[in-house]
């Protein structure tokens, strides 16, 4: 029971973190390079040259995958009943569709090329409060930098509806054409709002997010996600406490456990001691016996926690059968990573504790006389 706890614990703990991470990745990148003045907000103001020495390639640091072009601006979608505040993400052919495409739940990604593309993509969240499905059009104002400027507006068809569980963004996100606002800006053509950069190992996003800042111009600032959203990994740091202490609860449990099995043992077994040292036999001979025979008897514990845990992950990652609140946990379906690496490290440091701890209770047995044990009833 205690490494079947184990097991869930760590494989739903860092199941969520790591789709927490994609998830606000796939909106914002690992690292968002943009100008110092005017793009500090998710709005863009101030335009930038797309004509920067880290794009389309950021060759001069090592474990960057990938950097797109990007532009945001501030809109209401107005329909006959409805109407809701938005952001306009404008893209370009670069982005990274592979990731959204995990959200699709239904119509498929808007086609950009070189021509104006009106198909955009929509959450289902924002979908079911405007009644809108795929293939419908309607209509989104766009406010204008100035004063008694009038709103700009644009039609747009539905050319896909996803659903990320993240409600701050799929209450404010809908993705389409990077040259409608660099249009209603009235910004060049190789002008964007901010570069959205992604790297191969998000554990050294930290390094990565200074040496992407050391690597950009003076007039431009870069900001890794987990700065930019500390309250969300704040609360996900949170995870990996919970999981220690589980791992140090159930493995002290366990522990427990086993001294107490082992003192039955020796306490049945007396006689047998006793005789053994008659006949010769030393205390550590003897011992041997009583930590293999414990042995036998954790790896049989851990045979079955094993196979029991495993299988129910399988089933959660295959079936989805158990359900969070996307409210409180940004995500529909408990998520789940089998990481062998750790599953075998767990169960070789807790075979090792378990024997180690057991050296100690093993120890009465040099103290067993055997003029009086065998007479032990």
């Amino acid at each position: 029971m205690g490494m079947f706890m184990m097991i869930i614990a760590l494989a739903t703990g860092l199941g969520l973190q790591q789709k927490i991470r994609q998830k606000i990745a796939v909106f914002n990148g690992h690292i968002v390079i943009s100008g110092f003045n005017g793009n500090a907000s998710d709005v863009s103001t101030v335009p930038i040259s797309i004509h920067q020495k880290f794009y389309p390639k950021f060759n001069s640091v090592q474990g960057i995958e990938h950097v797109q072009a990007v532009a945001t601006k501030a809109g209401i979608i107005r329909t006959a009943t409805s109407f809701e505040g938005i952001l306009f993400k404008g893209v370009g052919k670069d982005y990274r569709w592979d990731a959204l495409r995990e959200f699709l739940v239904a119509g498929t990604v808007p086609k950009i090329g070189a021509e104006y593309s009106n198909e955009i993509l929509i959450s289902q969240y924002l979908a079911t409060r405007l009644n809108l499905g795929v293939g419908s059009k309607f209509n989104t104002f766009f406010l204008v930098q100035g004063q008694h400027k009038l709103p700009r507006a644009r039609r747009f068809v539905v050319a896909g509806i996803y659903n990320s569980g993240v409600k701050d963004f799929d209450s404010a996100y809908i993705i389409g054409d990077l040259k409608h606002v660099q249009r209603m800006n009235h910004w060049r053509s190789d002008a964007v709002g901010s570069f959205e950069v992604f790297v191969s190992d998000f554990d050294q996003i930290a390094q990565k997010g200074e040496e992407v800042y050391n690597e950009t111009s003076s007039t431009l600032n870069s900001q890794t996600v987990t700065e930019k959203f500390y309250y969300i990994f704040d609360w996900l740091k949170l995870f990996d406490f919970n999981i220690l202490i589980i791992i140090l609860v159930m493995i002290t449990v366990a522990t427990i456990n086993m001294v107490v099995a082992l003192l039955v043992l020796i306490l049945e077994r007396t006689q047998m001691i006793g005789i053994l040292k008659s006949l010769g036999a030393n205390n550590w001979s003897i011992r041997k016996i009583f930590l293999y025979n414990a042995f036998y008897i954790i790896v049989r514990g851990l045979f079955w926690g094993n196979g029991i845990a495993i299988l129910v992950l399988y089933v959660q990652k295959f079936f989805g059968v158990i359900k969070l609140d996307p409210e409180s946990y940004y995500v529909t379906v408990a998520p789940v990573d089998i990481n062998w690496f750790y599953i075998l490290l767990l169960n070789c440091g807790t075979l090792l504790i378990c024997l180690l701890v057991l050296l100690l209770p093993s120890y009465i047995i040099t103290r067993i006389v055997p003029s009086k044990s065998i007479r032990f009833e």
